[in-house]
């Protein structure tokens, strides 16, 4: 899948979060990658505007998916992280 160019300028705007990924791999990354890179890392303003670009509802489906899939991939993400966003998309997702 193609990234939309919104969601390849949020990811420039964040690259310091992908400082791993080669420069010209970083735009096309998963939405799952992003996901857990902006939940883990990002800040207030950055998680907000991904639930903006992607919708709340899709990020928390990823997220879902994500930590449902298997207890690896449930460890790519803080512990913290995981309560956090598990009550808020409770709360706010549908």
């Amino acid at each position: 899948m193609k990234n939309s160019r919104e969601i390849k300028e949020f990811i420039s705007q964040n690259s310091n979060l992908f400082w791993y990924i080669p420069e010209d791999k970083k735009t096309e990354i998963s939405h799952e990658f992003l996901v857990e890179t902006i939940l883990n890392y990002g800040d207030m303003d950055s998680v907000v505007q991904l639930f903006h670009i992607l919708g709340i509802n899709k990020v928390a489906e990823i997220f879902f998916n994500s930590i449902n899939l298997s207890e690896r991939r449930k460890g790519n993400y803080h512990e913290i992280t995981i309560n956090y966003f598990t009550q808020v998309f409770k709360k706010y997702a549908h």
